[in-house]
C-alpha cells in the first residue's frame, strides 16, 4: 500500500497529465536586463547566503584590500583616514561601520535581483548619493571590484569555484555599472569634481 501511495504522490507532483513536473522543465526566464541566466542568479543568491553570515568581516577585508591597492582613497574617508596600518584598520570601529553599510547596500542590491525595477531605483540612488562626497570621481567605483572579489573569495573559501567567481564578476560589474548610471544621471553638484 505504501508503494502505491508513493507512486500516486509522485504522479501528482509531475502533473495531472503525467507530463513533466516543474523541476523537469527549463528554469523560468530572467529579466533581459539582468546579465545572469536563471541558473547563475540562483547560484549567486545561494552563495550570497555565506557572505551574509559574515558581512562585517567580508566588508572589512574588502576595504583593507582597497586601501592596500589605493592608499590615496583612504583620505576620502574622514572618519577613519588616520588609520594607515592594516592592524589599525582591522580594529577601527569606524571602518567596520562603513564596511557594514556598504555590504548592506550590496546585500540589498543582490537580493533585489528578482525585481530589477526596484534594484535599478535603489542602486541609482546610491550612485547619485556619491555626488555629495567632495572630491569623489566616478572612476572610483571601479576600484572596489577587485577588493570585493578577493573578499568574497576569502569568505567563501573552497566554495569560491571558477563558476562562482565568474558569476560574482558578472554581478559586481552589473552593480558598478548601475551605480555609475545613477551617479551620472544625478548630474554635477556644487560639491563634486568629476
Amino acid at each position: 500500500m505504501g508503494c502505491q501511495l508513493g507512486k500516486l504522490a509522485a504522479s501528482e507532483r509531475r502533473g495531472a497529465n503525467n507530463g513533466p513536473g516543474l523541476a523537469d522543465g527549463p528554469p523560468p526566464a530572467t529579466d533581459p536586463r539582468l546579465p545572469l541566466t536563471a541558473k547563475q542568479k540562483y547560484s549567486m543568491l545561494a552563495s550570497w547566503k555565506g557572505i551574509s553570515r559574515a558581512m562585517e568581516k567580508t566588508g572589512i577585508c574588502m576595504f583593507i584590500k582597497l586601501f592596500e591597492e589605493n592608499q590615496d582613497l583612504l583620505n576620502m574617508f574622514e572618519k577613519f583616514r588616520q588609520y594607515r596600518t592594516r592592524e589599525e584598520q582591522i580594529n577601527s570601529m569606524e571602518l567596520a561601520e562603513h564596511a557594514n553599510n556598504v555590504m548592506n547596500t550590496l546585500d540589498e542590491g543582490i537580493k533585489g535581483l528578482d525585481d530589477l525595477d526596484n534594484f535599478f531605483e535603489f542602486i541609482h540612488q546610491v550612485g547619485a548619493s556619491h555626488r555629495r562626497i567632495p572630491g569623489f570621481k566616478v572612476e572610483y567605483f571601479w576600484k572596489i571590484e577587485t577588493p570585493f572579489l578577493a573578499a568574497v573569495e576569502s569568505t567563501l573559501g573552497d566554495r569560491y569555484t571558477p563558476n562562482v567567481e565568474n558569476i560574482y564578476k558578472i554581478t559586481i560589474k552589473f552593480i558598478l555599472e548601475t551605480l555609475i548610471e545613477g551617479y551620472e544621471k544625478a548630474g554635477p553638484t556644487s560639491n563634486s569634481t568629476t
